[in-house]
């Protein structure tokens, strides 16, 4: 694989240790029957990837608002499908099992033992903390998500992908502008649009009714943009054709919000962290003790392992 020097791995890590959690069996525990399968699973992945792009920096980026208030206030069916059943006491808590919410403290004691760099910010998602870190980026970027609304920010010229691991983090597709185009019909830039307009349900967004994959990547290649694309439909004399033309105006009041809570943000305050990859923990004892507690010492020590190797040429 060629090199790609300087470069900066920024990890969806809620996407990452989901897929572990699920992945990795259940059975697998701390001596105290704690489950600890998404905390091992997450340190696996971290080690397969580091080990075969080997980044210089790399982020956890981190949800600290799962469902952000201003995207809800524009959009209220968004994610309203993840919310729990009960809403009595919390009305925005999210639907995650049990034995998985008891993890993610712990993921987060073993990442700050390696000096692992945990990366949010308050009212936003790990989304718009990658955007923004891959955004203000002078090397190459690599982002390590299975969540599609990321291909927006891929950009060739910039050396930003997409490892995608839809199919498993050991069998990720490498993203690039072509990859996207191939597959949807449309540039990476226009991703966020196509997306708008198709619909998602995964994040509760309904689309345009009526277009699906096929039409919005035909309107966009026609009209460029959604800001094009909305010109056509106030324009009598544009080319767009009538039945497109009126499943928008239909959809006039979504798309008025739609696309901004679908678009990334990529200028939120983040400080200045520093996100260069620890070549050794930079608490061993902290993670010797976190080791033993939790029964780690196997996925730990080829983190150390993968880590130590990075200063090899």
């Amino acid at each position: 694989m060629p090199e790609r020097p300087g470069q900066l791995m920024l990890l969806d890590t809620a996407s990452l240790y989901f897929r572990a959690f699920y992945g990795v069996p259940d059975t697998i525990t701390s001596p105290d029957g704690t489950p600890v399968n998404a905390v091992r699973g997450l340190l696996d992945f971290i080690s397969r990837l580091v080990s075969q792009h080997r980044p210089t920096h790399l982020a956890c980026c981190w949800d600290n608002d799962w469902r952000p208030a201003w995207r809800v206030a524009l959009l209220p069916s968004y994610k309203a499908h993840r919310l729990v059943a009960e809403r009595a006491q919390d009305p925005d808590v999210e639907q995650v099992p049990d034995a998985l919410e008891v993890q993610v403290p712990i993921i987060e004691q073993v990442l700050a033992a390696f000096g692992i760099a945990v990366v949010g910010a308050d009212g936003y998602e790990a989304d718009d903390v990658i955007g923004t870190l891959a955004t203000r980026a002078t090397t190459p970027v690599d982002i390590v998500t299975g969540d599609r609304d990321l291909f927006q920010l891929v950009d060739d010229e910039r050396g930003v992908r997409v490892l995608y691991v839809a199919r498993g983090v050991g069998r990720h597709e490498e993203v690039t502008n072509s990859w996207v185009r191939q597959r949807y019909g449309v540039a990476a830039r226009q991703y966020a649009d196509f997306a708008t307009l198709r619909g998602d349900a995964s994040d509760g967004l309904p689309g345009v009714a009526g277009v699906g994959d096929k039409t919005a990547a035909a309107l966009l290649t026609r009209f460029g943009d959604m800001a094009g694309l909305l010109a056509a439909v106030e324009d009598p004399g544009s080319e767009l054709a009538p039945g497109p033309r009126r499943k928008l105006i239909d959809a006039q009041d979504y798309l008025a919000v739609a696309p901004e809570v679908v678009r990334v943000a990529c200028d939120i305050d983040l400080g200045s962290p520093d996100l260069t990859l620890p070549r050794t923990p930079v608490d061993p004892d902290a993670l010797v003790a976190l080791s033993q507690r939790w029964g780690l010492d196997s996925p730990t020590a080829r983190l150390v392992e993968t880590l130590t190797a990075l200063s090899t040429p």
